[in-house]
């Protein structure tokens, strides 16, 4: 037996309308609206691993490795692993630097880095 463990080099969370038909917690969707400069508390299941030294994507997920392109760029304030119900969580807290027109076809992130 090993410890799981994923490294995300985005941030994947769910629609908002999931949260208004409450299927998932706020925590697990993105905002509407985002806005610049203001920090979101945000919840995967699985022990995960971000990156806190830049900026990183936004994206939205419908599951089953189906993402958006990035609608925001981010950086990860904080992070912690927990248990809930015997199940391993991430929790933590993200700040919205940029936030992308979805219709804008402008290549925002190349594997790790920003483009400006």
């Amino acid at each position: 037996m090993g410890i799981e463990v994923e490294f995300n080099p985005d941030l994947a969370l769910r629609s908002i309308e999931q949260y208004r038909n409450g299927t998932r917690s706020l925590e697990e969707c993105i905002p509407d609206p985002l806005k610049v400069g203001s920090a979101y508390d945000f919840l995967k299941q699985g022990q995960r691993n971000y990156w806190l030294l830049g900026e990183i994507p936004l994206v939205q997920t419908e599951g089953q490795g189906n993402l958006s392109r990035p609608l925001a760029s981010i950086v990860i304030i904080e992070a912690t692993h927990f248990l809930k119900e015997e199940k391993p969580y991430t929790r933590g807290t993200y700040q919205v630097i940029a936030v992308f027109d979805p219709s804008d076809s402008t290549v925002h992130f190349e594997a790790m880095e920003r483009r400006y």
